[in-house]
């Protein structure tokens, strides 16, 4: 452990909703609401002004419509949420070259690989931790001034406390936890606290007496390990002690994405295990928006009543992270298991990741199809086959298949510029018209104006930059 409390946990506020917030002068200080807007789609962040009306990532959209119908919703903007993440991680990279992050909106920094190192050395246990703040408030008001949104901070001896530090310092607040006072800290906190401790794991420790984590450390290694197997029972018991000696690991890239639950009783209904698997999708979806990826295989893990576990997996024509497409593909490989003993854990993940790209729109043109019994193309004869009609008849008439342009499509929250007006985004589109307010993040409120969807002069458009000094 170290004796300065010098790793440092950065997790930005509400961050999709925040560049939203501060890209767009008229929703600051009003509930927004970013994620998927069709009528299965699921909240992927929303405003702490919306989460007062009980919003929160990962419901389904239409739930929150009802529990906040005068929020902005909005579908995201992942190059803009990009962009702001890499300004805030080259912050990061100044404070230490030993940054790791864990999605776009956070990250660990080891502050004594750092220019600071020395510095932290020299001052030692005593003024150590005063010198740490200081480093800390720096980087939240530096996060401020450059991109307009905020983050919190916690500071301690061990990436697990400074984590805990971090959630306990939100929103928009810094929280020091000084070497020695980890058990002190965790003793009183459910046992969910410690990382790894899912729901069913939390299920298994509730039924032996075990629901905080002095609970834990008390219960000691070896009924742990009874409870929970050699490696994750050892791991829980370390934890329960404050004791955590992972490194800070820079430019880790995931190569998959994946969500899993243990039931605590059987699964036997095949409707009910369908639906798991769309709440699932749906946690998966939320973790991929989180990374800014997006992804080609679709992987889903069925644990059964006999402890046997099967895979399968479906590779799509091109990355996507669209909950319809990742949720009716699970759902066909789930039709491919026998799941007729009961199922007892159920998995959803997505890899071969790839950065964020717009929906595919063909994968979920043929997801719909799917769903609806259809065919995703129509087998069209070739004009210079014969038919069996004319084999023997006069010579076929051959039409030509005139294909209409698509008509353009407008998502609520997307960057465009009008020939005239300039920038701006769009509110809203339906019945041929669009709806776009026009004003740049530094702007003040700007006017709304109306215009059919084909309008020339419309288009899309970059997200306009936060850089502010």
């Amino acid at each position: 452990m170290r004796s300065v409390p010098s790793i440092l946990h950065l997790d930005m506020d509400a961050f999709f909703a925040a560049v939203e917030q501060a890209a767009k002068p008229s929703l600051r200080g009003k509930p927004v609401i970013v994620g998927g807007v069709g009528g299965r789609g699921v909240v992927s962040t929303c405003s702490y002004e919306a989460r007062k009306f009980g919003v929160h990532s990962a419901m389904p959209m239409a739930q929150a419509r009802r529990l906040c119908p005068n929020a902005a919703f909005l579908s995201g903007r992942f190059t803009a949420y990009r962009q702001v993440s890499e300004q805030v991680m080259s912050l990061l990279r100044e404070l230490s070259p030993l940054v790791e992050p864990l999605s776009l909106d956070e990250a660990f920094v080891d502050l004594e690989a750092g220019p600071y190192g020395p510095a932290l050395a020299e001052a030692g246990p005593e003024a150590g931790p005063e010198l740490v703040m200081a480093i800390g408030e720096d980087l939240r008001a530096d996060i401020r001034r450059v991109t307009g949104v905020t983050g919190s901070v916690g500071l301690a001896g061990s990436k697990l406390m400074a984590k805990i530090a971090s959630e306990q310092a939100k929103p928009d607040g810094l929280v020091l936890i000084g070497v020695g006072a980890e058990r002190s800290v965790l003793e009183p906190m459910s046992v969910r606290a410690l990382p790894g401790v899912g729901p069913a794991t939390e299920q298994v420790l509730r039924r032996a007496g075990m629901m905080t984590v002095a609970d834990l450390a008390e219960a000691g290694e070896t009924e742990l390990v009874q409870l929970l197997g050699r490696a994750h029972g050892a791991g829980v018991h370390q934890m329960a002690l404050g004791l955590d000696s992972r490194p800070v690991v820079p430019d880790r890239d995931a190569k998959s994405v994946s969500v899993e639950d243990t039931y605590p009783v059987d699964l036997l209904d095949r409707d009910r295990i369908l639906h798991e698997i769309e709440v699932l999708t749906a946690r998966c979806v939320a973790r991929l928006h989180s990374a800014g990826r997006s992804g080609r295989t679709v992987v889903l893990k069925v644990r059964r009543f006999d402890f046997s576990t099967l895979t399968r997996s479906e590779t799509l024509r091109a990355p996507t992270d669209d909950p319809a497409v990742i949720a009716e593909t699970a759902r066909r490989l789930a039709l491919q298991v026998n799941t007729a003993g009961g199922v007892r854990l159920l998995g959803v993940g997505v890899s071969q990741l790839a950065d964020y790209t717009q929906e595919d729109l063909f994968a979920q043109a043929a997801a719909e199809e799917l769903a609806a019994g259809e065919p995703a193309v129509e087998q069209l004869p070739l004009a210079d086959e014969p038919s069996a009609a004319s084999a023997s008849g006069p010579a076929p008439v051959v039409q030509t298949l005139v294909v209409e342009p698509p008509v353009r499509q407008w998502y609520p929250g997307q960057d465009v510029t009008h020939a005239a007006y300039g920038p701006g985004w769009v509110q809203g589109s339906g019945v041929g018209r669009v709806t776009v307010r026009f004003e740049t993040p530094d702007s003040l409120p700007g006017r709304v104006r109306t215009f059919a969807i084909e309008d020339p002069d419309l288009s899309p458009a970059e997200p306009q930059p936060l850089v502010r000094g």
